[in-house]
C-alpha cells in the first residue's frame, strides 16, 4: 500500500473512534438523514459530517456563445426576464419584447416566444397570435396584458393529475396589480386563469417565480420584496394555485446582505426535493465603464453605471437560502459590453442538454443593440463538488438511512486520482466487507458509476440500518451520490 492509501485508512480509523464518541450525541440531537434513494448533490453542507483535507468547491458554467439574438422591431435591447423549460424533446424559450427604454409595464411590452429541439439552435416561430407593427407574422405570445407582460414567467406544472389544458402555469404583474395567474395547454395560447391577482402583498417589480414542490406537496412561489434598501425575495405557498399563504422572507444565512435582482428559484430536476436559485446579483454604482466607452458601445446612456453577475444559491424548502458559495458564479465575460447595467441576468431553468451536460442560459449585452441569450454548460450534477487536491483527503457523512442495493457515484479523478469508500456502523465501526481495504478503487470521469467491494456491488443488507459513509479521495471530485434499486 502507497503512503497515500495508508494514510487514508489511518484518517479513517481515527474518524472510526471520533464516531464512537460523537454517535450517542448525534443521534440524541436526531441527526440521521433518511436520504431513502434521493439523489444528493453537493450543493451545500447537508450530507457533510466533516472533512479533512477536503473541500465544497464551485464549479462555473463554461460560455458556449450565443443562441438566441433579440434583433425583432418588438424585441430589442430590453429584452429580458427569460425562462427555459424543456417539455419532454422540445425546449421552450420565454423573453420580454422591450425595445425602447422606459418603458416598464408599457402597452408596448409583449412576451415572446422561441423554441429549439436540442437546446441549441433556437428558431423564432411566426405564430400569428397577435398583430405588432402592422403584421401577425410574430412570435409574440401576449399581447396588450400590460402590466403582465412586463415580468411573465411561466412553468410547467409537476403536479400529478393536472388538467391538461392548465399544464402550463404563469405569473406576471406589478405591485399595483399583484400578480395575476394565467395557463396554457401547450405553452403558446394562454388565457387569464381569473381577473381577480392571485398574490397581492409584494413589490413584483422583477420576475416572480414559481412551481409545484413534490417534496412539500404545494405550489411555491419566490417573488420581490424590498427590505431595508435591499432587493430581497419572499416566499408564499398555495395548495391549488389559487389561494396563498401570507408571504414569508427569505433568508440567506450569516452571509453579507447583498442586491439579489431575479431569483431564479426551481427545483433541480435530478433532485427535485433540492432548490437551486441562479440568482443574479445587482451592484448598484458600481461601473466600470467611463460615458466615452459606454457611448462608443451605443450602451443607452442611463445602463453603464452598474454591473452584475450570477450566483448560485439553494434551499430544501422553508424561508431559508444556503448560500454555501459567496462567491459569482456565472462572471461577466471578457468586454466591455459585459460590464453594463443588468446584464448576465441568468434566464429562469437549467435544463439538460446532453447525456452529460445541461445548461444555463444568460442574457448578455443588455441595453445595447447586439443584446442577446448565450448557453453556458456545465456537467449533470456539476454545480459543486467535494474536491480533494493530489495530496489526498476524506469526507465522511452525517450518520443516514438509505433505501436501494447499490450506491452511484457521479465523480471525476485525474489519471492519478482515486476514489474509496467505506461504510461503517452507528458506532462509527467499519462493516465488515465494506472497509477501505474492501473497496475497489474507483479512477474515471462518470456521470454514474457503480461502487464495489470485493464481495461485490449488493448493500441492500444495510437498507434502513443507521451507517456513515467515509470517502477517501485523491486528485478528485465528487459530485453526487445516490442509492438506488
Amino acid at each position: 500500500m502507497n503512503k497515500t492509501g495508508i494514510w487514508g485508512l489511518f484518517r479513517c480509523i481515527r474518524w472510526c473512534w471520533a464516531g464512537m464518541l460523537l454517535v450517542p450525541a448525534v443521534a440524541g440531537q436526531g441527526e440521521v438523514l433518511d436520504i431513502g434513494s434521493r439523489r444528493e448533490v453537493f450543493v451545500d453542507q447537508y450530507l457533510i459530517e466533516r472533512m479533512e483535507g477536503t473541500r465544497l468547491a464551485l464549479h462555473r458554467p463554461h460560455d458556449e456563445g450565443p443562441v438566441l439574438k433579440f434583433d425583432k422591431p418588438w424585441e430589442g435591447a430590453f429584452c429580458g426576464y427569460c425562462t427555459v423549460i424543456k417539455d419532454g424533446g422540445k425546449f421552450l424559450f420565454y423573453y420580454r419584447g422591450l425595445a425602447e427604454a422606459g418603458k416598464d409595464y408599457d402597452s408596448q411590452e409583449v412576451t415572446c416566444y422561441a423554441e429549439s429541439r436540442d437546446g441549441i439552435h433556437v428558431t423564432k416561430p411566426n405564430l400569428g397570435i397577435f398583430e405588432i407593427n402592422g403584421t401577425k407574422n410574430n412570435n409574440v405570445i401576449l399581447a396588450g396584458a400590460a402590466p403582465v407582460t412586463h415580468n411573465f414567467c411561466p412553468f410547467l406544472d409537476a403536479h400529478k393529475g393536472v388538467d391538461k389544458a392548465e399544464r402550463y402555469k404563469a405569473l406576471g404583474g406589478s405591485h399595483e396589480s399583484g400578480l395575476l395567474g394565467y395557463v396554457s395547454g401547450d405553452g403558446i395560447h394562454w388565457r387569464k386563469l381569473q381577473e381577480e391577482p392571485l398574490i397581492t402583498k409584494g413589490a413584483f417589480d422583477s420576475q416572480n417565480v414559481s412551481f409545484w414542490s413534490e417534496s412539500e406537496k404545494c405550489y411555491l412561489c419566490y417573488f420581490r420584496t424590498w427590505s431595508e434598501g435591499y432587493r430581497g425575495i419572499s416566499r408564499t405557498t398555495s395548495k391549488d394555485f389559487l389561494h396563498w399563504s401570507e408571504p414569508v422572507e427569505m433568508s440567506y444565512g450569516d452571509t453579507v446582505r447583498e442586491q439579489l435582482y431575479t431569483n431564479q428559484t426551481q427545483p433541480y430536476f435530478r433532485a427535485p426535493h433540492i432548490y437551486v436559485a441562479t440568482a443574479a446579483r445587482f451592484m448598484p454604482g458600481r461601473h466600470i465603464l467611463t460615458a466615452e466607452e459606454a457611448e462608443r458601445l451605443n450602451v443607452n446612456p442611463g445602463y453603464f453605471k452598474d454591473c452584475s453577475d450570477g450566483v448560485l444559491m439553494s434551499s430544501r424548502g422553508g424561508n431559508s437560502y444556503d448560500r454555501t458559495f459567496t462567491e459569482g458564479f456565472i462572471r461577466p465575460g471578457v468586454g466591455l459590453e459585459n460590464w453594463v447595467s443588468r446584464t448576465n441576468y441568468p434566464a429562469l431553468n437549467v435544463v439538460q442538454t446532453g447525456p452529460a451536460e445541461m445548461s444555463v442560459y444568460v442574457n448578455h449585452n443588455y441595453a445595447q443593440t447586439s443584446a442577446h441569450l448565450r448557453r453556458y454548460v456545465m456537467r449533470v450534477d456539476g454545480f459543486a463538488s467535494v474536491n480533494a487536491p493530489y495530496q489526498g483527503g476524506s469526507m465522511m457523512t452525517k450518520a443516514l438511512n438509505f433505501k436501494g442495493n447499490k450506491l452511484l457515484l457521479n465523480f471525476a479523478t485525474s489519471a492519478a486520482g482515486s476514489i474509496k469508500i467505506e461504510i461503517q456502523d452507528q458506532e462509527g465501526k467499519p462493516i465488515p466487507g465494506y472497509t477501505l481495504k474492501d473497496c475497489k478503487e474507483l479512477v474515471g470521469n462518470f456521470i454514474e458509476r457503480k461502487v464495489s467491494w470485493k464481495g461485490g456491488m449488493d448493500v441492500s443488507s444495510l437498507e434502513g440500518r443507521e451507517v456513515r459513509l467515509c470517502f477517501e479521495m485523491k486528485d478528485a471530485d465528487l459530485y453526487a451520490v445516490q442509492f438506488v434499486p
